[in-house]
């Protein structure tokens, strides 16, 4: 299976000291550029000859032209790890990680096996988490460290569960230290566990050579979870049974599309929220009615539909709260409100701010928010983060928690 070239831009240690652009590996960024000896003219230096600058004095003494020869160890240094990351392939890799919203999600019927059939409008948007995968010289474990405690960082992590149901799927041994700097806020309905995880399936997948095509990717991952199988879309689908069931819908709206995402500090448990759950209290609306209605004449609060809103609303009634301040404070800068998944988030159509209250009312100072577009990829390349992304949390100061 090939690899992406432009993805291995962004990834793999280039031997020369130009790279295309994009995210560049922590080597590269951890090691100073080779520096010339300071009285070598620009251009002077042979190719090969990277440790070593000559500088030639214009000048004779006694009939004999002078030569210094000057010895740059960064140089040299530089030298040598560009062949050691030649002769061993790629060793590290960054990659971004981004959330989802759902445009719409109903919930069309209960299943035998307890879960419940869906039918919804996925969208990938710019917030997101950057995880950093190094190859670890063990052949027994994986080694996981965060920015934010209270996320497991053992094998009850979907980044672990990924890892390992790559290996046993293909039979490959690579073992990794990741460090996920996370930046999506936990329990709040926009999957960012779910994408962590698509996104250690990609990582594992380019170390060991692309051996898997996304599809495999895209089936394997339904396994560990039901969101996760989305993210090997391009970004956009109408994803339907447990939501493992992805239909890519090209551009149904336009990436520029601003939003605003606003969280409170509590979260949603999905299992308290499906416990009061009622079938018969869901919207009637038919779900590719609503599909049809986005692509075609955009969004409104009309088609904005979650049938786990008013469950979600009974487990945290502050939320409910909150949609409807929202809402009477927008002013119609929002073209809709709803909220995200199973929640906490509430989604702001339209515009990229807050309104006023969540700066100025004691009751909102522990809120997160962040503006948000939407975001696509292209086949055979991961998510890229938008240069402009900003989120805003409430808490600074996040500690690092690590598995040893």
């Amino acid at each position: 299976m090939a690899c992406s070239a432009q993805l291995l831009s962004q990834s793999l240690y280039s031997s020369h000291r130009a790279s295309p652009p994009g995210p560049r590996n922590l080597r590269s960024q951890g090691r100073p550029p080779a520096r010339a000896s300071p009285a070598a003219r620009p251009g002077s230096r042979a190719r090969g000859c990277r440790g070593v600058s000559l500088r030639v004095d214009a000048s004779f003494e006694e009939g004999r032209r002078q030569v210094e020869v000057s010895y740059d160890p960064q140089a040299r240094f530089n030298q040598i790890a560009d062949q050691i990351d030649k002769d061993a392939g790629m060793t590290r890799l960054n990659l971004f990680s981004p959330c989802k919203i759902n445009v719409f999600l109903r919930i069309t019927g209960k299943r035998p096996d307890g879960f419940h059939d869906l039918a919804s409008l996925f969208h990938v948007i710019s917030l997101g988490d950057t995880i950093k995968f190094s190859l670890s010289p063990s052949k027994s474990r994986d080694r996981l460290s965060t920015n934010v405690p209270g996320v497991p960082v053992d094998e009850s992590n979907l980044i672990i569960k990924a890892l390992n149901l790559y290996r046993q799927k293909t039979g490959t041994n690579n073992f990794f230290w990741i460090h996920l700097d996370k930046k999506v806020p936990t329990g709040a309905g926009l999957g960012g566990g779910s994408s962590n995880a698509a996104t250690a399936l990609w990582a594992a997948n380019q170390f060991a050579g692309c051996i898997a095509s996304e599809k495999d990717l895209q089936e394997w991952s339904g396994e560990i979870g039901s969101d996760i199988p989305f993210f090997f879309s391009q970004g956009a689908a109408y994803c339907t049974g447990r939501g493992e069931i992805v239909q890519d819908i090209p551009n149904p709206l336009p990436e520029n599309l601003p939003m605003v995402l606003i969280k409170p500090p509590e979260a949603c448990s999905t299992a308290e929220v499906y416990k009061r759950f009622k079938l018969e209290q869901t919207s009637q609306a038919d779900p590719l009615t609503l599909l049809k209605e986005i692509t075609q004449n955009g969004i409104s609060q009309d088609v904005c539909v979650n049938d786990l809103e008013p469950p979600a609303f009974e487990v945290l009634p502050s939320l409910k709260r909150l949609k409807k301040r929202i809402i009477a404070a927008s002013r119609d800068d929002y073209s809709a409100v709803f909220m995200s998944g199973s929640g906490s988030t509430i989604v702001g159509i339209g515009s990229p701010d807050p309104p006023a209250f969540v700066y100025d009312d004691e009751d909102y100072k522990d809120v997160f928010w962040s503006e948000a577009c939407l975001l696509t990829r292209d086949e055979n390349e991961w998510y890229r983060e938008p240069i402009s992304s900003n989120a805003t949390s409430s808490k600074d100061g996040l500690e690092a928690s690590v598995a040893d």
